[in-house]
């Protein structure tokens, strides 16, 4: 699932989101709003007017929460498929 963190220059809750998402291992896509126009119109439609907004399916909210970037990243792990053969390995040795 594809992550996308609104943002724009000198805004100091974007910085810190960014700097949650990487250090939780999530990977994300960076639009700046105030060179994208496209963007823009995206928080807008999501009913937002500042940054940073991230967006992830139908999960978005505005603003730095460590709490919801820890979620997320949760969620994110959580629905990554498994690799049955590794598992069987991991299954096999500690029995």
């Amino acid at each position: 699932m594809n992550v996308t963190v609104y943002t724009k220059p000198g805004c100091p809750p974007c910085d810190a989101t960014k700097r949650k998402l990487d250090k939780l291992g999530v990977s994300y896509e960076v639009r700046d709003v105030t060179v994208d126009a496209d963007a823009l119109a995206r928080v807008k439609t999501l009913g937002y007017n500042g940054t940073p907004v991230v967006e992830c399916g139908d999960v978005h909210w505005q603003g730095f929460s460590p709490d919801k970037c820890k979620q997320l990243a949760d969620n994110l792990t959580a629905a990554q498929p498994v690799n049955e053969q590794a598992a069987r390995e991991y299954l096999e040795e500690t029995a």
